[in-house]
């Protein structure tokens, strides 16, 4: 199939995208406790015809055939959350936790929650600060500390000592997930928590839709990864094969002030706290947006990382670079429109569907 030919097909199927993507985000994946989701993404690409394979960790592995096996190419995503582990039983009934991945306890404050108990139990609670009643406290509850220390777990049930808790089968160590609470606009706009990194596999998964559904030859294989522990640091490191010359990270740009990040369409990442991205890769992933009318923008990202830096770190001779959806509140309650990721699932499916650029190992 010739780009040109390419370029005019029908793209991306925006109620895929969404359907998707609220999809994912009613699965339950922490870091640490990602099996459900993993075999949920596993069955849709049984659906969709593609071969996939489970590493060690449980992280997937799929691949797009292609011509030029000697340029083999990877995206990757990845499908743990932020949540919490539970730290202490407390005397008053309460629980103390701990949080998986980097978040504020700010955000946390008011969460619907689930702990999922080791026995199989799940139990409905809710986080809350220690000080939570304005009737009881008075302006203390304004004054009061923000943080995990100033932070508990309040279950739906009859808890009112440690003894309670242990009848429950609560222990150190259970996992909370917190609730994703969707919401789509009319506007277009999806309000959640959790769209890091979901709304990235729900893009990954209309591309490889769009090029399963055309009976695509790709003109080089390409690993359609997804991993399962970016939310803590780990990430892409162990699932590469040694000949992937190029990664392409798939994640959220933060819309903020002093950030270039685009609402609505897509980010390309000129740099994050890892330090730059491969030149030439980058360079060519905004060439495509040039040519296929891409709505796009450039950032640079100082508190960040992904699941590309972890694949440098582990050792691997990879060109990386970055494509985001825009994201409003990233790691709190969050916020993306429709048009930004269908703007990153056309762009990914035309660099899975481009022919590759000689490398230039010169500038």
């Amino acid at each position: 199939m010739s780009d040109q030919h390419a370029s005019n097909a029908p793209i991306i199927n925006t109620d895929y995208l969404l359907e998707t993507l609220l999809t994912l985000l009613t699965i339950p994946s922490p870091s640490g406790m990602t099996d459900k989701v993993v075999r949920w993404v596993c069955h849709e690409l049984t659906q969709l015809g593609v071969e996939y394979e489970l590493t060690h960790r449980g992280a997937i592995r799929a691949t797009l055939p292609g011509k030029d096996e000697k340029r083999v190419r990877g995206v990757v995503a990845h499908l743990d959350t932020l949540g919490a582990m539970v730290r202490e039983l407390k005397g008053n009934g309460r629980l103390s936790v701990s949080p998986i991945g980097h978040w504020n306890g700010r955000f946390a404050e008011g969460a619907r929650v689930t702990l999922m108990a080791e026995s199989g139990r799940h139990m409905r609670g809710t986080l809350l600060p220690l000080k939570a009643s304005g009737h009881v406290y008075n302006e203390a509850i304004d004054s009061q500390p923000a943080g995990w220390d100033y932070v508990e777990l309040r279950l739906d049930e009859r808890a009112q000592c440690v003894a309670d808790l242990m009848k429950l089968g609560v222990h150190v160590g259970d996992y909370v997930a917190v609730d994703s609470a969707p919401e789509v606009s009319a506007s277009g706009f999806v309000n959640a928590r959790h769209l890091d990194d979901k709304a990235g596999v729900a893009a990954m998964l209309a591309a490889v839709r769009t090029i399963m559904a055309q009976d695509i030859t790709l003109p080089a294989p390409v690993y359609v990864m997804f991993t399962i522990s970016e939310e803590v640091g780990v990430g892409a490191s162990h699932i590469l094969h040694g000949d992937i010359s190029e990664l392409v990270s798939v994640d959220n740009g933060t819309l903020a002030p002093g950030q270039n990040t685009c609402e609505f369409g897509v980010t390309i990442a000129m740099k994050d706290s890892s330090g730059p991205f491969d030149y030439h890769l980058t360079h060519h992933l905004l060439d495509l947006c040039k040519e296929h009318a891409i709505m796009h923008s450039r950032d640079v990202f100082r508190y960040y990382r992904s699941d590309a830096a972890a694949a440098l770190e582990a050792g691997n001779d990879i060109r990386t670079a970055l494509v985001c959806f825009g994201l409003d509140a990233s790691h709190g309650y969050e916020r993306i429109h429709m048009d930004s990721l269908h703007a990153l699932a056309a762009l990914l499916f035309y660099y899975m569907n481009h022919q590759l650029p000689v490398p230039d190992r010169g500038m």
